[in-house]
């Protein structure tokens, strides 16, 4: 077999695979050239999510006209020389692909002027270079992407909806406002203005981003502790989202998701949180350059640690000190919350009058590091306990994921439904032979049925018939719907829009009367007849907490199982007094089936035998 050296116009296209996969990461390279130039002022402007135009313009140094065609090359880049450098990345881009890579799969421009000197133009098609010509513009660079993946049907077909594909760019807008704070930047989705920031601050930049009242809930911090820096927001601990959409991290201001990181984070509220809630942070962890590999993934999308053991535990220390409210989180905290809506931080202890405010960390080597959390690595009340020897420090082992449950073969699968029908025969009674006899705790109802009593819970049987009657409903179209006299308005990011708008056909068929409301909002007009009165932010809350395993196979299958279980929230509650009507009704739609289960697999009824009770009180042995 001859071997043969692929042509650039090849090879270039293979490597846009790994730098340029998605509109959205067109995008990000492109911001990161313009933040590496020196930009103050930077415009992106998108059409039909990305696929028909990207435009990005900026004030930064320019582009000399020599320079131009060297651009469009492969493996070209000013922000390196020599191997050592790759030891010390201090820019966003490094690598010298991105130019040459989104130019190989796209019509592209570029129009610079460097101040003092000329304007000039350099288009490319395919990657093939056409000739620089004289332009007028102003300082700055303007780079122009048109036909995305053009030339690459296979590719071109994979792409998300327009929808979804600006969404994913929303999102990373959302995280260049937050990085870079002191940077003005306006960002444009066909023609309409969705981000504008003015360069004024993290603060301004998260109120860009969220919304003013995002910071009554957020703790400002900026700690230094083992050679590191700490610093940005922090949800409080009554503050949660239903999924990671809303979480960033900037290792040296760049944007990377790191298992190490969220995994300390997610540990230190862990004690706070609620099952599938999730903090919110915006942080920035500055760490020395040699300490930590940028040059890990194409896509620059991870780094990794020298040590993540001094990583893991400095982030989680820092971040339990100020949730639980202990005397180090005085040191922490930037300034305590004035806005009442604000949760206030818990009061720690203070010390006494005699004993010298605690210091700062002095500055330690990663090796004073690791030995002084060798025998101490920060575990929360109440959590398994980390060894402190022989701790595994890759970042897979830090993360924090439920074992994949078992798989079962067709046969096993066939077997277990045979046994829950035989089970469901054996646990049917007749309606009529019950009789009600009280209930216990508001939550408890008491039958009895000649040697046998049954005691129902009322809030499981109640869910378990919505939740019946909802996916007959569905899967017949016959829902109805009950408007509302105020409708609900929910707030969402860019990705939960762009989720939510995609899968308003199934809230549809399930009786809901959803529709946009605005850039980043949904409007709820009406709501199915059989689930007035339910807690619709608690409802969505549950939809978008699944926000990223719903992008699978099967979508609507999955979403309507997800949008049922949620629903089933309007259910009754456990100490609510119901009526006697409402006892005999909440019995007739069980239609005697003691066997039921809750969406959620607890058991709705509890069978108790006469010779059961009376072996309790010794009547019998």
């Amino acid at each position: 077999m001859k071997i043969k050296i692929l042509p650039p116009e090849v090879y270039n296209r293979i490597a846009a695979g790994e730098v340029v996969d998605r509109p959205y990461s067109v995008v990000k390279e492109l911001v990161e050239n313009a933040v590496d130039a020196g930009a103050t002022e930077i415009s992106v402007e998108i059409e039909q999510g990305g696929k028909k135009r990207i435009r990005v313009t900026d004030n930064g140094s320019g582009i000399a006209r020599d320079d131009l065609q060297s651009a469009f090359l492969p493996h070209a880049t000013s922000k390196l020389e020599t191997e050592a450098d790759l030891m010390g990345v201090r820019t966003l881009g490094f690598r010298g692909e991105a130019i040459a890579s989104i130019a190989s799969v796209s019509r592209m421009s570029i129009l610079s002027k460097p101040h003092g000197a000329e304007a000039c133009r350099l288009c490319s098609e395919g990657g093939t270079m056409g000739q620089v010509e004289p332009a007028a513009g102003t300082d700055g660079t303007v780079v122009t992407v048109e036909d995305l993946f053009y030339n690459t049907p296979a590719r071109l077909k994979f792409l998300k909806s327009d929808a979804q594909e600006e969404g994913d760019v929303t999102a990373m807008m959302a995280r260049f406002l937050l990085s870079r704070p002191e940077i003005s930047f306006t960002y444009y989705a066909n023609g309409k203005e969705k981000y504008r920031s003015y360069g004024d601050g993290l603060s301004a930049a998260l109120v860009a981003v969220y919304g003013a009242e995002i910071l009554a809930n957020l703790h400002e911090i900026d700690a230094d502790k083992h050679g590191i820096r700490l610093r940005g927001f922090i949800g409080n601990r009554n503050f949660s989202k239903p999924n990671r959409t809303y979480q960033s991290l900037f290792v040296n201001g760049r944007y990377v998701v790191n298992q190490t990181v969220s995994a300390a984070v997610s540990n230190a509220y862990g004690a706070y949180l609620m099952k599938r809630q999730y903090p919110f942070y915006v942080l920035f962890l500055d760490v020395p350059p040699e300490i930590v590999d940028v040059n890990v993934h194409p896509n620059k999308a991870d780094v990794r640690f020298a040590d993540n053991q001094v990583i893991y535990g400095s982030v989680y220390s820092i971040v339990s000190s100020v949730l639980d409210g202990n005397s180090r989180a005085l040191e922490y905290l930037v300034k305590l919350p004035e806005s009442p809506a604000a949760e206030a931080v818990p009061s720690p202890k203070a010390p006494p009058a005699t004993d010298p405010a605690p210091a700062r960390d002095a500055q330690m080597t990663y090796a004073e590091a690791k030995r002084e959390l060798q025998f101490a690595i920060p575990v929360h009340a109440g959590k398994t306990s980390r060894p402190a020897r022989g701790y595994d420090e890759t970042p897979a082992a830090l993360s924090v994921h439920a074992p994949a449950p078992a798989k079962e073969d067709a046969f096993e699968e066939n077997k277990k439904l045979l046994l829950e029908r035989d089970a469901a025969r054996q646990t049917r009674v007749e309606t009529a032979s019950l009789v009600y006899k009280g209930e216990l705790f508001r939550t408890y109802l008491f039958y009895e049925c000649g040697d046998d009593a049954y005691i129902v819970d009322q809030h499981a049987a109640h869910e378990r018939i919505l939740y019946d009657k909802l996916r007959e409903s569905m899967q017949t179209r016959g829902v109805l719907s009950q408007s509302m006299l105020v409708p609900y308005v929910l707030t969402v990011n860019a990705q939960e829009f762009a989720f939510l708008s995609k899968n308003l056909g199934l809230l549809t068929e399930m009786g809901f009367d959803v529709c946009e409301f605005g850039d980043n909002a949904f409007k709820v007009s009406a709501v199915p007849a059989d689930l007035m009165g339910m807690d619709l932010p608690s409802f969505f809350a549950e939809i978008l907490s699944g926000l990223e395993s719903l992008r699978a196979i099967k979508l609507a299958d999955i979403v309507k199982d997800k949008l049922a279980s949620a629903a089933c929230k309007a259910a009754v509650k456990g100490g609510e007094q119901l009526s006697e009507q409402e006892v005999l009704s909440l019995l007739a739609r069980m239609n005697g089936d003691m066997g039921l289960k809750c969406p959620h697999g607890r058991p709705v009824a509890v069978h108790v035998k006469r010779s059961e009770m009376e072996k309790l009180f010794k009547r019998i042995v």
